[in-house]
């Protein structure tokens, strides 16, 4: 380097490689920023996954309780199909048929 070689290029202005040196350290530093935002992008995705998946595995686990209620609940109703038990079969009936107008009334008034 010479003495009239200003300091911080190292002598390289005429050749131009000052030119391509920053335009490299832009491209570089705009790499450096995207690469940033896709790898906290990528996290953020990973932790919504986990979430999700526990959300999904508490449903599972929901659905799995709310089936064997429901199967015990039709367990006890082939009981009492198959017996002589038309009385309370008929009372079961009727109570349903009440529930479904009252439910029926209660969106008529909306």
């Amino acid at each position: 380097i010479g003495d009239g070689a200003p300091t911080g290029n190292y002598g390289y202005t005429n050749s131009g490689y000052s030119v391509y040196e920053e335009e490299n350290e832009r491209l570089t530093e705009s790499l450096r920023t995207k690469v940033s935002a896709i790898k906290s992008l990528s996290i953020e995705i990973g932790t919504e996954v986990k979430n999700q998946n526990k959300m999904l595995s508490e449903m599972d686990n929901d659905f799995d309780s709310t089936g064997g209620l429901l199967g015990a609940t039709m367990g006890r109703l082939r009981t009492l199909s198959r017996g002589s038990q038309t009385k309370l079969l008929c009372y079961m009936m009727l109570f349903a048929l009440f529930v479904f107008f009252v439910i029926y009334w209660i969106i008529k008034l909306r």
